[in-house]
């Protein structure tokens, strides 16, 4: 069994077509796509619902079984002290945690992980991942002025670069292909979706919104944490490639959000972040480490205060993870880890 957040049904960002709305019928008849009956918890944020079938997901299996009720009891009471129980049990907020101080060992929470959000400049991730999957699959290396571009396009979240290097990589075809793959599967039907790119960040362009949702650019909390558990664990295209990867996501330019809370509150952690906006959504998604600790931390929020919901947020997942981690490590005696 597994624990994600109880929400209400909300419209998704884009009105799906009647043609989408009979897709996503025939998956979840075929059992393509989980649904799950309700079971209320007392906190009131929590359903349990049954397992998607494995059908190979070797690695959404190895990060599911990975969940960590004591984390998941921790971030339920977090987002309820942070006023956010309502946005959460609205769908209007997802968020997910994964402790990878062992990566071998990832602890995760989520609410609301499997939920696809509009989530702007965020799944410019995938584009990432696209540059470096296109120059493997040519046996080639990335040259000094791409990795300056890709730079441009994470650090500084620019849509310029990020347009051209959707175009370098061959489109929107190409990238979901990648992210549909049975290698990464980051866009999966039986978890409602994941990471998307159907559009350059630009007015103009060919669009090829996701098939469940119809979004552009979208994203469900728990594929942008398995996105960086990969990214984390070397298996985004090659060890060195994810090296890269997360070399280039390091520095990032812009402080807000996630930065901004870390920035007053342990200035002192290395972020390797990105994050998005437009309008009332807002994400964020970074690994966070510090003396000797990692994690994870994704975000999606779709409300006006969402950024300032993200630097508290970011504040409480850190507290979580340095807490648990301290008992843990005080309990290692004892435990079977």
């Amino acid at each position: 069994m597994r624990v994600e957040t109880l929400s209400k049904k909300r419209k998704p960002h884009f009105a799906a077509k009647k043609s989408l709305r009979k897709l996503r019928g025939a998956m979840l008849t075929a059992g393509l796509v989980a649904a799950a009956p309700l079971m209320a918890s007392g906190a009131g944020l929590t359903k349990v619902t049954a397992r998607p079938a494995a059908s190979g997901h070797v690695q959404h299996v190895a990060l599911r079984s990975a969940e960590d009720m004591s984390m998941q009891a921790a971030l339920d009471r977090s987002v309820r002290s942070l006023g956010l129980g309502r946005a959460a049990r609205d769908g209007r907020l997802a968020v997910a945690l994964v402790d990878i101080t062992d990566p071998e060992r990832p602890r995760m929470a989520q609410i609301n992980g499997d939920q696809m959000f509009y989530a702007a400049s965020l799944p410019k991730i995938a584009i990432l991942l696209g540059a470096f999957q296109k120059a493997a699959d040519n046996g080639e290396e990335l040259d000094a002025a791409t990795i300056a571009e890709l730079e441009q396009m994470i650090r500084r979240s620019s849509n310029s670069a990020a347009t051209d290097m959707l175009h370098r990589v061959g489109g929107t075809d190409y990238l979901a292909k990648v992210l549909q793959s049975p290698r990464y599967r980051l866009y999966d039907p039986a978890l409602n979706g994941g990471l998307w790119v159907g559009k350059p960040y630009s007015a103009s362009g060919a669009t090829r919104r996701d098939p469940l949702h119809n979004i552009s650019h979208g994203a469900t909390a728990f594929q942008v944490a398995r996105f960086y558990y990969l990214l984390e664990t070397g298996r985004l295209v090659s060890p060195e490639a994810s090296r890269k990867m997360k070399e280039i996501m390091g520095s990032p330019a812009i402080h807000h959000k996630f930065v901004a809370g870390l920035e007053k509150t342990h200035p002192d952690s290395q972020i390797f972040r990105k994050s998005g906006s437009w309008r009332i959504y807002h994400a964020d998604s970074a690994i966070v480490e510090r003396d000797g600790r990692r994690y994870i931390a994704v975000g999606l929020a779709q409300d006006p205060s969402g950024g300032t919901w993200m630097s508290e947020l970011i504040v409480a997942m850190d507290n979580i993870v340095f807490d648990h981690t301290t008992r843990v490590a005080a309990n290692k005696p004892s435990q079977q880890l």
